[in-house]
């Protein structure tokens, strides 16, 4: 029996920082010494992949952390002279009062079961951006929380002992074909890829198209 849903919040309940980005790699792009953003793109990507990737356990540090390092080392590499504190600042200021989907609230409303926020994003940020949109999760598991981020097994596993609840128990909602679905997975989880803007599903993974049909999969 299914008691709970875990849900993703940036790209699943919230709209991600793409357009903060694109605005963020203008600005790179505008001071630096390339007008190829796709360039600025893939560099920023990849060193923060990296850095994320290996952060965990003792080594583990904050999205913020992260996502300022990155910046500075992307602004360096292509000898751009914006200031980096201003650029962190711009993608700070989204995580905190990110811009909601239509129907999030209305699927927090008519959930028969608790419904626990489960994100990769720090834990100051994720709360005021629920308290922003008045939001009323069950909980809010971070990997802040578990200095550790998704698709690693440490998230979904303390969000199961907080909340007391078996894998069996759950079904988890998220955007991210890899830090979601197959993350979940990987401990047992029944996995919804909430997919919005008609990709294709390759893998053929159980799919909706918005939150409020994952209450139809119960």
């Amino acid at each position: 029996m299914i008691k709970a849903f875990f849900v993703d919040f940036y790209g699943t309940i919230v709209y991600e920082d793409g357009e903060v980005i694109k605005k963020i790699t203008g600005i790179i792009s505008e001071t630096g010494n390339t007008d190829e953003r796709s360039e600025i793109d893939s560099f920023w990507w990849l060193d923060f992949q990296k850095m994320f990737t290996d952060s965990y356990g003792d080594g583990f540090e904050t999205q913020r952390a992260l996502e300022e390092r990155s910046i500075r080392h992307t602004l360096e590499k292509f000898g751009s002279d914006a200031n980096a504190d201003e650029l962190s600042n711009m993608m700070f200021e989204h995580w905190v009062k990110p811009p909601i989907f239509e129907e999030s609230k209305e699927f927090f409303e008519k959930s028969p079961i608790p419904v626990y926020i489960v994100s990769n994003i720090d834990t100051d940020d994720i709360r005021k951006a629920v308290e922003y949109h008045d939001l009323k999760p069950a909980g809010i598991f971070t990997s802040e929380d578990a200095r550790s981020y998704k698709p690693r097994k440490e998230l979904f596993e303390l969000a199961l002992r907080k909340s007391g609840l078996k894998p069996d128990e759950v079904i988890h909602i998220g955007d991210s074909m890899s830090s979601d679905v197959k993350g979940a997975s990987a401990v047992g989880i029944r996995a919804l890829w909430l997919n919005r803007f008609g990709k294709e599903n390759n893998n053929n993974v159980d799919s909706i198209t918005n939150l409020l049909e994952a209450i139809d999969k119960l």
